[in-house]
């Protein structure tokens, strides 16, 4: 379909043109927005434009665009791979990613070939001028006129000529809080543009979150959220703090939750004004907490509590050897219970995923077996219990182990993006690529171990190339005929039961089995029985080699099911040692976990508890004949904990989170007499 006006258009122009003069002089129907209306207007009335009466948008000589490109150097290094990934979760042919900056010059354009050709004679280019003034209502003009995000439908341009199109556009604006661009999303299809609007916005915060990395690489970055799991995420707020602790810089989500209208109103503030803290303790703490969220208050307030992480300068980073780093190691404290060796690390747990539970170490020698062979492998559990760290450890023992692991998750990526990021494309596959062409995961693995986790998420369509490749070891990247042979070792992963989506028709059998060379079920984390090594462990890798653990916690800890697995307790871990603060972590500091019923009550614990002095342990006297492993080390830490409250029911029970009736049908289960205690 051409999008330029024709004869036999007249008439559905003349009576666009009609509705235009109408709205504008007898005010705006029902279908038309205030916002298009006002704009309707200004074409009229303060830029004398005419709506049946086409125009081409100006473009800017090359020698006047390349100096604008350069001006806007930094934006341009931010919004292009912002650009480039929205175009591809788009996975609309028919459309193109717009930035232009404040005067509605584009420049910057990602779309494909086809889609460019067209709109080309239109004057939708890069160096073509869409402001209001120039282009009439459009996305990109008339949310520089409006300045907040507008959506443009067909029929709501003012130039006839344009009522093919379908726009949505966003502003950016630059660490100052000014509006320095708007980016948009030109297409003639039908797309849900209030889908489009949410993820222009999440683009442009991207973008200003990058901006402010950029243009402030000497300043400290301090990252929080009133909320720590949302630190290091797109909801963040985001400082610029220089040396003396004066604020520099904010994002638009800062000035949000501290209540602020404006940068201006909180640039070169002293970060102790906005909290009761300074940016040598928030340093401090946060490399001591090894830059997982630490807890501080707004100022003059004990109500409104922030999880916060502040690190060095981008340019003092790399080296690590400011002197504000080694004042604050030197002053770093610590607290004081040592944790087992083998858990003292992260490394221990990536390189040790089975620890003390023979099933999973079983399985580690048996697949390592069959990488050996190159045999595939097909890894099945719930989610959060460790898949991809067990994936990891086969590449480290296979015979790919020299060359990437590379990891896609299957789940995560809209269609489009996924054959793209598995199979790559060639340079100029569309307007706006990466010149140099993108290698596909596929391509980066070979030689090496490619993870595909979630594959029972893989659309069927895809599922056929990617069965293809496995069969031929060859790849085709986007937009060429061109085979490229490759060989890695294939481990993928599922928390579906892919044979059941096999019998429902929603996963191939052909690639089932391609996959299926050697299948092992992960235990989820209540059942494993290194439970208490891994609880262990992971609070070591979060929050340093020497923590405060009380029996209590640990037992609360061993006693919960962990319905999120390995995932869910790392995130539970990182917001206790938050809430403690460097301090003991008590029942208070679990607030995910203090509100829900233990499963089954009390959980295996196959070690003593880590704070038992020794020489205070209670007589265990080996178990009762009758009971398995898992009642026999249930009923150790259980013993413990009554040793450790004095055999105090009432205080066991409420320092399990049981009730009193549950505790004592747990004791007659597992043969403890009350008349046992001292």
């Amino acid at each position: 379909m051409s999008l330029t006006l024709s004869p036999s258009s007249s008439a559905s122009a003349e009576r666009h043109a009609h509705r235009v003069f109408d709205v504008v002089e007898h005010g705006h129907a029902a279908e038309t927005s205030d916002v298009v209306a006002r704009s309707w207007q200004r074409c009229l009335q303060d830029y004398h434009l005419h709506p049946d009466r086409p125009r081409k948008p100006p473009v800017l000589p090359k020698a006047a665009l390349d100096a604008r490109c350069l001006g806007l150097a930094d934006l341009l290094d931010c919004a292009r791979y912002e650009m480039t990934t929205l175009y591809q979760q788009l996975a609309d042919a028919e459309s193109a990613v717009v930035l232009t900056d404040t005067d509605g010059v584009i420049i910057h354009m990602v779309s494909s070939p086809e889609f460019a050709e067209e709109v080309t004679p239109l004057g939708f280019h890069v160096g073509a001028v869409w402001s209001e003034a120039e282009a009439g209502t459009n996305g990109m003009g008339t949310c520089l006129a409006a300045a907040g995000p507008v959506a443009v439908r067909q029929e709501d341009h003012f130039f006839t000529q344009f009522t093919g199109l379908t726009c949505s556009a966003v502003p950016i604006h630059d660490p100052s809080g000014r509006m320095c661009a708007v980016i948009d999303v030109t297409s003639r299809s039908s797309l849900m543009q209030q889908h489009l609007l949410v993820l222009l916005g999440m683009t442009a915060q991207t973008i200003e979150n990058r901006l402010i990395d950029l243009r402030f690489r000497d300043a400290h970055p301090l990252h929080f959220h009133s909320r720590p799991e949302f630190v290091y995420t797109l909801h963040e707020g985001k400082l610029a703090v220089d040396a003396q602790g004066r604020i520099e810089a904010a994002n638009r989500s800062a000035l949000l939750q501290l209540g602020f209208r404006s940068v201006d109103e909180i640039r070169h503030r002293h970060l102790d004004e906005i909290f009761q803290t300074t940016l040598d303790n928030l340093l401090e703490r946060s490399m001591r907490s090894s830059y997982h969220p630490v807890v501080t208050y707004r100022a003059a307030s004990v109500a409104n509590r922030f999880f916060v992480v502040a690190r060095l300068p981008a340019a003092d980073a790399a080296n690590d050897r400011s002197p504000r780093t080694a004042a604050a190691g030197k002053n770093a404290r610590v607290t004081t219970i040592d944790l087992p060796a083998q858990a003292s690390s992260a490394v221990a747990l990536r390189e040790s995923p089975g620890f003390g539970d023979p099933r999973l170490a079983e399985n580690l020698q048996r697949c390592s077996r069959a990488i050996a062979r190159h045999i595939p492998v097909l890894l099945q559990g719930e989610t959060g219990s460790g898949k991809e760290v067990f994936a990891r450890a086969l590449h480290a023992r296979s015979p790919n182990a020299a060359g990437a692991f590379v990891a896609v998750n299957c789940a995560s990526l809209p269609e489009s993006l996924i054959e793209s990021e598995l199979f790559g494309y060639r340079a100029g596959a569309f307007t706006g690529a990466q010149r140099s062409g993108r290698r596909g995961k596929v391509l980066q693995a070979d030689r090496g171990t490619l993870f595909l986790d979630e594959i029972g998420d893989m659309p069927l369509e895809l599922q056929a190339r990617l069965l293809r490749v496995l069969d031929e070891r060859q790849v085709t990247p986007l937009g060429t005929e061109d085979v490229v042979n490759v060989q890695f070792q294939l481990v993928s992963a599922s928390h579906r039961d892919l044979g059941t989506l096999v019998a429902e028709g929603r996963f191939r059998e052909d690639l089932y089995y391609r996959l299926c060379g050697l299948s092992v079920m992960l235990p989820p984390l209540r059942e494993r029985l290194d439970k208490r090594e891994l609880i262990l462990a992971v609070l070591a890798a979060e929050g340093g080699p020497r923590v405060m653990l009380g029996s209590a916690v640990l037992a609360r800890l061993m006693a919960h099911p962990w319905p999120g697995n390995l995932r869910q307790l790392r995130h539970v871990l990182r917001t206790a040692i938050a809430l403690a603060d460097g301090e003991r972590i008590d029942l208070e500091h679990l607030p995910s976990l203090t509100d829900e019923p233990a499963v089954g009550g009390l959980v295996a614990l196959a070690a003593p508890a880590a704070d038992a002095a020794p020489g205070t342990e209670p007589e265990l006297g080996g178990a009762p004949p009758g009971l398995n492993l898992i009642q026999a080390n249930e009923r150790e830490v259980l013993l413990r904990v009554l040793h450790d409250e004095r055999w105090n029911v009432s205080n066991v029970a409420k320092a399990l989170h049981v009730s009193r009736n549950t505790l004592y049908r747990k004791l007659h289960k597992l043969n403890i007499p009350l008349t046992h205690q001292r």
